[in-house]
């Protein structure tokens, strides 16, 4: 009888682009994958160490895996791996605790380390050179990702992501296509190119290219479906690279670009390299070449010394930018950055009232939005899930389109007639 295990995934599209390739490993090793709540034989939490509270998240995991089988392996991953290994080793029932870049070597760390208490983890700073993990498949999913890049050089002054994740190393790119050919020839429609800082892209090649030239080249190719991008720094969004995404209709027009501050002096303070000046500037281009382009933000409040009048300028300053998503994150003291740090620290409840008027925004944007395409059609691809009858699909423009759940099965692509708002998204026929 084949054992069984559960994956568990926090965090970003990257983590759940690797847990994904630990499943391919361990389903051919002869496991067999079941929910996290049927108590598996062998439990892997693969962690996220953003904020405190994704630390607090992953040892909840790990302690509720025991509950459900206090004989079952859990073996941690991740970045909270790789930052804290020994805080981890010490929960009870934790087995293995291995880093990011261990993850391609999963199945033989299982097998060399059968105590209780074993840490694998690399200086992951160290590695000059990404070991791509590769997959066949997404299991549940409709659109699937492909790991471009990973590791990041910024040092954000509130980010431990470079520590965790090491520094900015690009997949070749003859392999980054052939894994888009593979998904997209065993019927994955979306294509979504993942990293930590996929503007980065090649550059650490001993001849560098960028992300322009990768995007060439899969154009080139057999790839035959519609690709995504990832976050995209502001910097790194070159006129050449936008006005390639925008003029190619296989290319989503969907750009998800981090603003983190509306407010000069703290976008210095947090060690990002431009002006609110730039920023709008580089979206008010975008929306001149096509006023339908998705833009998501990402915004981060209550940032150490963050004045009342300074909350006000970001709120000002993302009334005027046109964008259609808004992704706020409190702030959150995270050891070890040099944000954590810093005096005047806000409290909690001031974040929280602030998060809440940044998110009023983001909604009234995101609907805005998406009124735009009411009445047009729209190409969208079916998502797994269902309810009230209505089935989820995803727009070219990040939107969710509703549609009667018996005229469609996830996976499929098709065109659909757009009739109104709905909830965060749009609904239609086909």
């Amino acid at each position: 009888m084949s054992s069984s295990v559960a994956i568990v995934t926090l965090g970003c599209k990257t983590n759940q682009f690797e847990s994904a390739a630990m499943s391919e490993q361990l389903q051919q090793a002869g496991y067999q994958q079941v929910a996290f709540d049927a108590g598996a034989d062998l439990v892997i939490v693969n962690t996220c160490t953003v904020t405190a509270a994704t630390d607090a998240q992953s040892r909840k995991l790990i302690r509720r895996a025991r509950r459900l089988n206090s004989k079952a392996r859990i073996v941690v991953t991740g970045c909270y791996a790789q930052i804290d290994p020994q805080s981890l080793n010490q929960l009870a029932g934790v087995s293995l605790v291995i880093g990011n870049n261990e993850k391609g070597q999963l199945l033989k760390y299982l097998d060399e380390n059968k105590n209780l208490g074993e840490i694998q983890v690399s200086d992951i700073r160290s590695r000059n050179v990404i070991e791509p993990l590769s997959l066949t498949g997404f299991e549940q999913r409709s659109r699937a990702f492909v790991q471009i890049q990973n590791g990041c050089d910024a040092f954000c002054s509130y980010c431990i992501i470079p520590y965790a994740r090491g520094r900015s190393r690009s997949v070749a790119v003859p392999e980054v296509v052939s894994q888009v050919e593979k998904l997209s020839a065993n019927g994955y429609p979306e294509i979504v190119l993942t990293g930590i800082h996929i503007g980065q892209y090649g550059q650490d090649f001993d001849s560098p290219t960028d992300l322009l030239f990768l995007l060439q080249k899969i154009e080139q190719s057999q790839f035959s479906g519609r690709l995504r991008l990832g976050s995209i720094e502001p910097t790194e969004l070159s006129e050449g690279l936008y006005r390639y995404i925008l003029g190619s209709d296989w290319i989503c027009p969907h750009f998800h670009i981090p603003l983190q501050a509306g407010d000069d002096d703290i976008l210095r303070r947090m060690n990002r390299h431009y002006s609110t000046a730039f920023f709008a500037g580089l979206l008010q281009r975008l929306q001149q070449i096509n006023p339908e382009a998705a833009i998501g933000l990402d915004v981060i409040t209550g940032f150490p010394g963050e004045t009342d009048a300074q909350f006000k300028t970001t709120c000002q300053l993302l009334r005027q930018l046109p964008f259609s998503h808004l992704h706020v994150f409190p702030f959150s003291n995270r050891a070890g950055t040099p944000a954590a740090k810093m005096p005047d620290q806000v409290t909690g409840a001031v974040i929280k009232e602030r998060a809440q008027a940044l998110r009023q925004i983001g909604t009234e944007k995101n609907q805005k939005f998406a009124e735009k395409f009411i009445g047009s059609k729209q190409d969208i691809i079916i998502e797994g899930g269902c309810a009230d009858d209505l089935r989820k699909g995803l727009s070219r423009h990040y939107l969710p389109v509703w549609i009667p759940a018996s005229s469609a099965e996830p996976g499929e692509s098709l065109q659909v007639e757009i009739t109104g708002v709905y909830q965060d998204g749009l609904i239609g026929h086909r």
